[in-house]
């Protein structure tokens, strides 16, 4: 949760929508923003149109476009994506395409959701797994976070 939190508050969040990016993109002076944040900012400033470049909101430094004459909305294409920020986006978002499993069923042959996850153990558990988690008088006081409103830590290898 503290994990989450962090990476959320200062390095997975946009300067200019102050909302968790959408589509990153890295602008040559490595400030990152969501793509659309770009174009938007980059629209309102009259000197970045007539230099034909997109405008860092943060250092007002020019990312020149190779093919100005299309429209601004295409500039932003150019750019590549952050691929790092994207990577901690899909495994730090509670909403990606592939939903934990619980560890402790599957080891058992059944792969049901994990509808949480134990800090402690270092482990997704099903809703059953997490009841009998819970009055295990070893495991009872473990930090265990609902997945539906926090966020899936991978498992340590």
């Amino acid at each position: 949760m503290a994990v989450h939190r962090q990476l959320t508050d200062n390095l997975l969040t946009c300067s200019i929508c102050m909302d968790v990016f959408d589509d990153p993109c890295t602008l040559v002076v490595y400030h990152t923003f969501c793509r659309k944040c770009v174009v938007s900012y980059t629209e309102t400033r009259p000197e970045a149109i007539s230099a034909k470049s997109l405008l860092c909101p943060f250092c007002r430094k020019m990312t020149k476009v190779a093919n100005s004459n299309r429209p601004v909305e295409e500039w932003a294409q150019e750019v590549k994506p952050s691929f790092l920020i994207q990577g901690l986006l899909d495994s730090f978002n509670p909403k990606t395409k592939d939903t934990p499993k619980c560890i402790l069923c599957s080891d058992e042959g059944a792969a049901p959701p994990a509808t949480a996850w134990c800090a402690d153990c270092d482990t997704s558990l099903c809703e059953g797994c997490q009841k009998a988690h819970r009055r295990i008088p070893a495991t009872r006081h473990h930090d265990v976070s609902d997945l539906s409103t926090e966020v899936k830590i991978n498992q340590r290898r």
